[in-house]
């Protein structure tokens, strides 16, 4: 498969759709997380609320005769935040009902183990590996997914970046580097540069970037040394 992106159109995910058993009291609840609601339309036996959660791209519809099946739940429907705690604390405000702060035995999502989840957060505090849930009142189970760095190539659209600053950068990149690279075992400075650039690039401190590369390399180390 090419990894060739600059031809391939675009496609988005836009949105999640299904059933519930009371229009409006789902739509209260989702009112009261404080999504914003862009349509409410009925016709006959048809009806079509599309909400969408604080800065997302991505909404949901939710009604009636909006999906061909009229039961079952949705699960693991997932909202990626950068504070886990903040937006816990949130949504208890609001009065829901939020799980406890959580990570996988097994790693995100695999839920293939006894006694998936495991209570308190991810002990090496890695993004992507804490999570805290809540359903609404059709039992469509929502993940809140802690996200603080994304892993390189998780964004389509890279920040551009002019030669200078990013000579500036590569520069800043390397003075971090060196105190890895003499406290840790032979390895390809590429693959620490990587996540530090990364993260800058996309807001995070140069500790922050550092802090990233180091848990990146931590992670991957055992595909690295193949």
């Amino acid at each position: 498969m090419s990894s060739n992106q600059v031809n391939r159109p675009n496609m988005k995910l836009e949105v999640v759709v299904f059933t519930v058993s009371d229009v409006d009291r789902t739509k209260a609840f989702y009112e009261k997380l404080g999504w914003r609601l862009d349509i409410d339309v009925a016709a006959g036996g048809y009806r079509n609320v599309h909400v969408t959660p604080p800065n997302s791209d991505a909404s949901i519809i939710f009604g009636k005769g909006v999906t061909p099946n009229s039961s079952g739940s949705a699960q693991n429907l997932v909202l990626a935040v950068d504070d886990l705690d903040a937006a816990r604390k949130d949504l208890i405000d609001r009065g829901v009902n939020v799980s406890e702060i959580f990570h996988y035995a097994g790693g995100p999502f695999n839920n293939a183990v006894e006694n998936p989840r495991v209570d308190g957060r991810d002990p090496e505090g890695r993004s992507y590996f804490s999570f805290a849930s809540f359903e609404d009142p059709d039992g469509n189970l929502w993940l809140l997914q802690e996200i603080t760095t994304r892993l390189p190539g998780r964004l389509w659209d890279a920040p551009q970046t002019d030669v200078a600053a990013l000579a500036t950068l590569l520069r800043e990149t390397a003075e971090h580097h060196d105190p890895y690279e003499k406290t840790h075992a032979k390895h390809d400075w590429w693959d620490w540069y990587a996540p530090y650039l990364s993260a800058r690039q996309n807001g995070s401190s140069s500790e922050e970037a550092a802090a990233a590369a180091d848990r990146y390399m931590k992670e991957a180390s055992p595909v690295l040394s193949r």
